[in-house]
């Protein structure tokens, strides 16, 4: 980590914490509007500071997370969770939405058709074509 004097990019400290696995994701994400500092777009030039407020979505995940520390480097996942504290409430929706899709996503079984069943569809293919 370095001290609170020194300036970072948001794009740098992203891969630094952890969020993206390239600097070139986390500036994609950042450009697709993907990434808000204090409820504001930015651009993936923008300095980060303590006490930051950023939301970040990546795939259905949404993270509000307060900046706690800066680095200009990508280390361990143990010092990168050191870098950011992650809201209550935004803990709160993340598990409340991944119980939701968790519930949504129903088990499907690949469906085989039986001797009878591709009887049926070819005939049905056979009707479709002539009419």
């Amino acid at each position: 980590m370095t001290d609170s004097g020194e300036k970072i990019r948001i794009d740098k400290w992203l891969w630094a914490a952890r969020f993206f696995k390239t600097r070139s994701l986390a500036t994609d994400a950042i450009n697709g509007g993907k990434v808000h500092v204090n409820e504001q777009r930015c651009k993936p030039s923008r300095e980060v500071h303590l006490g930051d407020k950023l939301t970040i979505l990546t795939g259905f995940v949404e993270r509000t997370v307060l900046v706690q520390g800066l680095s200009r480097q990508r280390g361990p996942a143990t010092v990168a969770v050191t870098l950011y504290e992650e809201t209550a409430e935004s803990i709160q929706r993340r598990e409340r939405e991944a119980e939701l899709r968790k519930q949504n996503a129903a088990p499907l079984e690949p469906f085989r058709p039986n001797k009878k069943d591709r009887r049926l569809i070819h005939r049905f293919k056979r009707d479709q074509s002539v009419g």
